[in-house]
């Protein structure tokens, strides 16, 4: 197991640098990088970077002199930015140095992965803040949806999916798969406004609040009012995003149990005496759950970065993901890539960790024997 361990491990190396290199590629043909929002900003022809995201300041540190002198330039060289036009050319050198545009494309890169190597991400474009305490300070929100989300589901899956093997055919099966189905077929995003209408103020009832993860007299409160609170706010975003996400672990779990109900074990089993529950519990379960609970830390991954996007964005809820959306938009590349590298590390970690869950639940499975 080690030497398996120990070949993953070095395969991500190649994964990481791929990743990021295609990433870094595709960004140096996007249109709006950080020069040009600056330039925009400067010129009044759209708003600020920073106004975008969260009002912090960016220290631009050009100076305003460059710019006076861009407007009494005479109108200036031509130049590769969009709007820069008119702008004094050495106010744009001065932008590129600061933003490090004024290296070759393969200098930056090579930078970039020593840098992260080291987990140095460097600081925001557009924030007076590192990118490393910028992501450490959207987390909680990110894992308190991830996790309880994780957890729910399935708390909700495998029960379900269970009494739905048992009772395969049966019209409680036939009721609760079309009940799944439609869960599964609602976007989230529609089903957290709908209760936004319903229970936070917007037509009918004002019971939930409409957005934070806490209150903002959260610190003066006790204890237990505090852990209170912080449910009250998860309530609703928990809701939206857990209809559709316990489908596919009900289906999965429906299916395993059914492959091993129809094994010849159980009937032997069987014969041998032992009743429904027995068999179900002492011999079935062990073996149908090995791929359900092989994929947890998988699930809790997906919807700890990737599964909740527009409900913090409707719910007003900071968290990583809705950070990655605005610093693409804003193009503050330090903090894109960042999130990218760290989602990319975490997903191949993942993958292996559950890959050991495997041999965990089961000793039967040997990935020494195989190759990678």
């Amino acid at each position: 197991m080690g030497a398996y361990i120990a070949r993953r491990l070095l395969l991500m190396i190649p994964t990481i640098l791929g990743i990021m290199l295609l990433s870094f590629t595709v960004i140096q043909f996007a249109p709006g990088g950080p020069v040009e929002q600056v330039i925009a900003q400067l010129t009044g022809q759209g708003g600020s970077a920073t106004d975008r995201i969260s009002g912090g300041g960016g220290d631009f540190n050009a100076g305003n002199d460059s710019q006076t002198n861009a407007s009494g330039s005479g109108g200036g060289s031509s130049s590769k930015y969009r709007g820069a036009q008119g702008l004094d050319p050495e106010f744009i050198a001065k932008l590129e140095k600061q933003f490090g545009f004024d290296k070759p494309a393969h200098e930056r890169f090579l930078k970039l992965i020593w840098d992260y190597a080291r987990f140095d991400f460097g600081e925001s474009y557009f924030r007076s803040i590192s990118v490393f305490d910028l992501i450490l300070e959207k987390m909680p929100v990110s894992i308190s949806l991830g996790l309880w989300i994780t957890l729910i589901s399935y708390g909700i899956s495998i029960p379900l999916g269970i009494k739905k093997a048992v009772s395969d055919g049966s019209t409680f099966d036939v009721w609760t798969s079309g009940v799944i189905i439609v869960a599964y077929a609602i976007p989230g995003f529609l089903f957290a406004i709908l209760l936004i209408v319903l229970f936070a103020g917007g037509s009918f009832w004002d019971i939930f609040p409409l957005r934070g993860l806490v209150s903002e007299n959260f610190d003066s409160l006790p204890w237990y009012t505090k852990i209170a609170d912080y449910f009250w706010h998860l309530t609703l975003p928990l809701i939206a995003l857990v209809l559709a996400s316990f489908a596919t672990t009900t289906l999965l779990t429906k299916n395993s149990f059914l492959d091993e109900i129809k094994k010849q074990y159980v009937v032997t089993a069987k014969a041998k005496g032992l009743n429904d529950r027995q068999v179900l519990y002492g011999h079935v379960f062990r073996n149908a759950m090995l791929i359900v609970i092989a994929g947890f830390p998988g699930a809790f991954i997906s919807a700890f970065f990737t599964g909740s996007l527009l409900i913090e964005a409707i719910f007003s809820l900071d968290g990583l993901g809705l950070l990655a959306y605005t610093s693409t938009l804003s193009r503050d590349y330090p903090v894109v890539f960042a999130t990218l590298y760290i989602f990319s590390l975490m997903g191949l970690l993942v993958s292996l960790l559950s890959d050991l869950m495997y041999t965990l639940i089961d000793p039967r499975i040997d990935f020494e024997t195989r190759d990678v």
